[in-house]
């Protein structure tokens, strides 16, 4: 017996970094968000967590809205409120649980990120899954930069990175040219 394939809503929103794409489940839990720039990357892991999941276009609830305009507007906790859920793997779910405790306006270093998670030897795997989190922004892995406090890889790109962080008022340096 095959399990019905999810079903998730995806609607679109304008901000100051560009368009996101928000994709929400029937219960209104955010399943994925990404820059609508980055929409193949964003497909990709859906695909990869999901299987096919039935995607229609519809409005995110406004409890999702309401906290992403907050958060542009100033308030960096305001992500706080959003619910979501994410497939991936246990080790995978445990690195999104620990970047949320990052507080907004503060960083960690990937050897930091994987001694919260109780492997501090796994400082790849921890960057490894820190790339594959589906939602990001909400799940805050911009929060993790370089262990001498510079800006590191960004799937939505480092310029974002440096406004996100900047936005919510945290200190990183930024890497000279060689």
């Amino acid at each position: 017996m095959t399990s019905k394939p999810l079903e998730l809503s995806i609607d679109r929103m304008e901000t100051p970094t560009g368009q996101l794409f928000l994709v929400t489940d029937q219960d209104g839990a955010l399943r994925a968000l990404d820059w609508t720039d980055h929409e193949d990357r964003m497909r990709r892991l859906l695909l990869r967590h999901y299987g096919e999941p039935v995607m229609t276009k519809g409005p995110a609830p406004a409890s999702v809205r309401r906290a992403l305009e907050g958060y542009f507007a100033g308030d960096a906790k305001a992500l706080e409120s959003i619910r979501w859920e994410t497939a991936g793997t246990a080790f995978q779910r445990a690195v999104w649980r620990a970047l949320c405790t990052i507080p907004a306006g503060e960083t960690l270093s990937y050897s930091g990120l994987a001694a919260k998670v109780g492997s501090p030897r796994a400082v790849r795997a921890v960057g490894t899954a820190n790339g594959s989190n589906p939602v990001a922004l909400v799940v805050p892995c911009h929060r993790v930069i370089g262990a001498d406090g510079s800006l590191t890889g960004y799937a939505g790109g480092l310029d974002r990175k440096r406004w996100l962080l900047a936005h919510e008022g945290a200190a990183f340096k930024e890497r000279l040219a060689a």
